[in-house]
């Protein structure tokens, strides 16, 4: 296999990598913004907005598994070309509708369904491209790379949605998202370097063997002690943060009053990308000093203290300080375990391990808690709904305090723990 170039930027390859990733977060964010306030708009209804962070969330139940079992065995490069190209149609549809005038809420809420499940898809296939297209050794670096990305554009992007949505109708901007899966396409076809080790002897693809194979990666995910307790600790605090988000918009204009657009929405909206670029860069710089479990050890309780703090701050130049602390430690958390999974799993593994750890994390923690936000939300009230979710946030900092993470992080060679840990 070519070499890849000791440094990350002078990677033709990896900057294509990069490129598609930026693009699609670039849509995918404007997307985030734009979809629950339309959603609001067309209905009124904290739960229906809440449901949309949930349906975002759901394909990764019904989908997760099969599709990181099926880009293990497919080529990974054209499966995450063909997922953009389809959902550059499917969210296409929106303003589309918009423009014809016949869009309605369950039109909305279906499209954000299947974007996600065909984004399963892509996750899988982008999970095992990763390690195999930078090497093992620079996955956390590159993984920081392409968050500090995603970080850097959540905090411009926001504000900037936020602007436009005063003048113009979120159907409409939801354009730019299709636009942004065409590009990405575009950029991940360009990658010259192989995405795939190649496939020597695997049996042909049948119903029970994809079983087979989704079941191989659950019994790693399950006997690995580190990407065990690291998949259960992120699917806890997925539960708080999704039952947070889906709320988000209906605090920001009901508890805060910035409505649902302008400069101050979009500022509030991005100051959670201001910590996750504090997080995505000082993770590699984090990880010279300390093994991934202990980074979680230390992350964890943080997060779950924000969490409560956040949604009880009176004004919104506060909730913005607040909402970077939180975003801070919350994505620290996410972007440690990821890169934690992708060097300790065997390549033929890594689409269904990661996709399995993403379907109980963002598939079953985020959808059950966007869900369960939506319900106290429309009961108890916005500020009493989030801090119930908080609170929730706890059982993560339980678990991993009383787990093997701790014997882990003593060992200070995650390499070693996981080999010493697998029956």
């Amino acid at each position: 296999m070519t070499s890849v170039s000791d440094r990350l930027r002078d990677d033709p390859d990896f900057r294509r990598y990069w490129l598609a990733r930026a693009l699609s977060i670039t849509g995918s964010m404007v997307t985030a913004v734009a979809l629950p306030v339309l959603v609001y708009r067309l209905s009124g209804s904290p739960f229906l907005t809440a449901l949309v962070t949930a349906l975002e969330a759901a394909p990764y139940l019904l989908t997760g598994l099969f599709a990181g079992a099926l880009s293990d065995r497919w080529n990974r490069r054209r499966v995450m070309v063909s997922a953009d190209l389809i959902n550059a149609v499917v969210i296409g549809s929106i303003p589309l509708a918009h423009w014809l005038g016949i869009l309605t809420v369950p039109q909305v809420l279906v499209v954000g369904f299947v974007v996600q499940m065909v984004y399963t898809f892509f996750d899988g296939a982008n999970f095992g491209a990763l390690p195999v297209l930078v090497g093992r050794a620079r996955v956390a670096q590159a993984n920081a790379a392409v968050w500090t990305a995603a970080s850097l554009i959540e905090l411009f992007v926001p504000p900037l949605a936020g602007l436009v949505l005063a003048v113009l109708n979120p159907a409409t901007l939801l354009a730019l998202d299709a636009l942004s899966f065409v590009a990405s396409a575009s950029a991940v076809r360009g990658i010259v370097r192989a995405m795939s080790e190649q496939r020597d002897g695997q049996a042909p693809l049948r119903p029970g063997v994809v079983f087979k194979d989704i079941a191989e990666g659950l019994r790693f995910l399950v006997r690995h002690p580190g990407v065990r307790t690291m998949t259960i600790v992120g699917s806890l605090q997925s539960f708080a943060g999704g039952g947070f988000v889906a709320l988000m918009v209906v605090w920001l204009d009901r508890a805060l009053h910035v409505g649902t657009s302008g400069l101050r929405f979009g500022l509030v909206w991005g100051a959670w990308g201001i910590g996750g670029l504090a997080a995505a860069v000082g993770l590699p710089r984090l990880l010279k000093r300390l093994p991934p479990a202990a980074i979680t050890l230390y992350a964890i309780p943080v997060s779950a203290v924000l969490g409560i703090v956040t949604p009880l701050m009176p004004t919104w130049p506060l909730a913005a300080i607040a909402l970077l602390a939180w975003g801070s430690a919350y994505v620290l958390v996410i972007v440690n375990a990821i890169s934690y999974r992708q060097q300790v799993t065997p390549e033929q593994l890594l689409g269904r391990v990661n996709t399995a750890g993403r379907m109980l994390s963002w598939g079953v923690g985020w959808t059950l808690g966007s869900i369960l936000g939506g319900v106290l939300g429309s009961q108890l009230g916005v500020r009493p709904a989030m801090v119930a979710m908080g609170l929730l946030g706890f059982l993560a900092v339980l678990v991993a305090w009383t787990s093997p993470l701790r014997a882990i992080a003593a060992a200070h060679d995650p390499l070693q723990a996981a080999e010493g840990g697998i029956s």
